[in-house]
């Protein structure tokens, strides 16, 4: 019996130590480039489940004055305590060189029936600003919000991504700026290398730029109008020599006569 009994121990020790191996490859999958900033929320639990509750317990009332249906949502209290605490706890939100990365994973409002997974990555350079919000039921436990605006057309802010109960907001907020402007500099000071690198070709080639060949001047004039355009400017200036030669040879003439 003992010997069953270790066997069973060992199965499910190695049935845990793959579950936990197959989830880290996953991650390390998911997340290949590095992080630059990561976010916590572990401070903020308990604010934020307070918060949540008394939003909750408000909105209940509510219903119970008027259609009475609040109370099966102060019943529901419980179930919806737990949910906030299993969100904020799988909640992820990091900087990355390239993008705002957020993830969450939240059961479902009956539990028993799975969870809901929540994956949304932002590109930095669609990023115009890092807003933080604190509304005046948030300010009475400490909780913040955190909207990231979209550059381009302006949109209402609801279709921007919002955080709550993330800890430390500000500097966050100040990573995100961080990388924008490094990304800045980084693309100016490219531009600038390729303006500088333009004259360096110019006096290396001298007689490229200030002589072109024979056949670019031809490819210079792409129409056939272009073309018959010049035939008759040269055509008209011959004709106006001709006339300049018969000018002289008559004035030679009359001199001639005149002695």
């Amino acid at each position: 019996m003992g010997s069953g009994d270790e066997v069973v121990e060992i199965e499910s020790l190695e049935k845990s130590l793959l579950s936990e191996s197959v989830a880290g490859e996953e991650e390390r999958e998911t997340d290949d480039e590095p992080v630059l900033y990561m976010a916590s929320f572990g401070e903020m639990e308990e604010n934020f489940v307070k918060y949540q509750t008394a939003q909750w317990v408000l909105y209940s009332l509510a219903l119970i004055l008027a259609w009475g249906m609040g109370l099966f949502m102060l019943l529901y209290i419980p179930v919806r305590r737990y949910i906030l605490r299993k969100d904020i706890r799988s909640r992820k939100l990091y900087l990355t060189p390239n993008s705002i990365v957020y993830k969450a994973r939240r059961p479902v409002p009956i539990p028993c029936f799975g969870v809901l997974k929540k994956e949304k990555h932002v590109l930095l350079p669609s990023v115009a600003d890092v807003v933080i919000e604190q509304g005046y039921l948030q300010s009475l436990f400490g909780v913040y919000s955190l909207r990231i605006e979209n550059v381009g057309v302006r949109r209402p802010p609801s279709d921007d991504v919002q955080i709550q109960g993330i800890a430390n907001p500000s500097a966050f907020r100040k990573a995100v700026l961080t990388r924008l402007s490094n990304m800045r500099t980084e693309v100016f000071s490219q531009q600038v290398s390729a303006i500088e690198d333009t004259p360096n070709l110019r006096i290396h080639y001298p007689s490229a730029w200030l002589s072109p060949p024979r056949s670019l001047k031809h490819d210079a004039i792409p129409h056939s109008g272009d073309l018959a355009l010049l035939q008759k400017l040269e055509e008209v200036g011959s004709s106006v020599k001709r006339v300049q030669t018969l000018i002289e040879e008559q004035h030679s003439q009359t001199s001639e006569t005149a002695d």
